[in-house]
């Protein structure tokens, strides 16, 4: 399945349907009045988060969307049907957007989330609906109301627990494989990965989600490489695993590179929690693997974890890593819940 996160789309709600003028004709009634009866409501367009998608591709092939008209009134006082809804079906994340592309409309976050986007127009009154005891035969009904449209910009921001950061060619597509069941493709070349991929990794009766993004170079946030457009993938993540490949000549420069471009796209990205992964340590020599490692804790100011995405070396104690960061921050959130419901009681 190709990967698609963002799509401008076209939606038109339903314009409703026009009043009737009728007259009740029936043998032996002379004075039938009227009996038009009001046009139906024009259909709603829909989003609806739905389960099963991970993608917008979708929205590739079919970009304008356009809800039921509602029916006619007729005589008889018999009021035309509803329009039919037409329902957008979204993945979890999605993200709509105004045309302006700042306007946020809703953000998915949960399978069965549902937002009217636009409403149908009200369908217009029959004759009858106009009779007075002054003008007991009305000749005039309503139109229905027009229905309106818009272009929205549908965005994916992918949901994962933790999201792996780093160079091109750091090995983060080998880590989530080595971890979980993903199977991103592998190569030997930058930019092998152009596209997020998601696996679920399963350690000590536990499972969480892990997410790999194309890689970031420098200048990555002015437009450089693919860009940064993929760094919305890991804004909701609860932890980042930055890999640096250990075969550079300055893994220093490499880590500030990375965590320049990500205070640089947004200040949420810069402030998660990071665990520093040093790479391919099964390709150095003890005195290159002392020195690299020295370099890092110099400008990370924190505790350099060893792995080898190939050989499996410490790649348990990351994701326990992982775990732990996961399981202090929900502490905190039902913490701060609780402080909350207990300012709000009252005896």
């Amino acid at each position: 399945m190709k990967f698609l996160d963002l799509a401008k789309v076209y939606i038109r709600s339903g314009s409703g349907g026009n009043g009737c003028v009728s007259f009740r004709r029936e043998k032996y009634i002379e004075y039938g009045g009227p009996d038009g009866g009001d046009g139906g409501r024009g259909g709603d367009v829909i989003a609806e988060c739905a389960d099963g998608l991970n993608t917008l591709i979708d929205f590739r092939y079919q970009q304008h969307f356009r809800a039921g008209t509602g029916v006619h009134g007729m005589g008889k006082n018999r009021t035309g049907a509803d329009g039919e809804d037409i329902v957008l079906r979204v993945p979890v994340g999605t993200q709509i957007f105004e045309e302006d592309q700042e306007t946020l409309i809703a953000d998915f976050t949960e399978v069965g989330q549902r937002v009217v986007l636009l409403k149908g127009g009200n369908g217009g009154f029959g004759n009858a609906y106009f009779k007075t005891s002054s003008n007991q035969a009305p000749r005039r009904a309503n139109p229905g109301q027009e229905g309106t449209e818009k272009g929205i910009w549908l965005r994916l921001k992918l949901i994962a627990d933790a999201g792996l950061v780093g160079q091109p060619n750091a090995g983060k597509s080998t880590f989530l494989s080595a971890v979980s069941a993903a199977k991103p493709k592998i190569a030997d070349y930058p930019f092998t990965t152009l596209h997020p991929n998601l696996g679920v990794v399963r350690i000590a009766e536990r499972e969480f989600v892990l997410a790999d993004i194309p890689g970031l170079i420098e200048g990555a946030s002015e437009g450089v490489g693919i860009g940064d457009r993929f760094l919305g993938h890991i804004e909701r993540c609860g932890v980042l695993i930055h890999l640096i490949d250990g075969t550079n000549e300055d893994v220093a420069h490499t880590y500030q590179a990375v965590r320049h471009e990500l205070a640089a796209y947004a200040d949420v990205l810069a402030d998660k929690p990071e665990i520093v992964v040093l790479n391919k340590v099964d390709a150095l020599t003890p005195e290159e693997l002392e020195g690299k490692l020295n370099a890092l804790k110099k400008v990370s100011k924190a505790d350099i974890r060893q792995v080898s995405g190939v050989t499996g070396q410490g790649v348990e104690q990351v994701l326990f890593d992982v775990l732990a960061i996961l399981d202090a921050e929900k502490a905190a959130i039902a913490e701060a819940e609780r402080k909350q419901t207990e300012e709000k009681w009252t005896p």
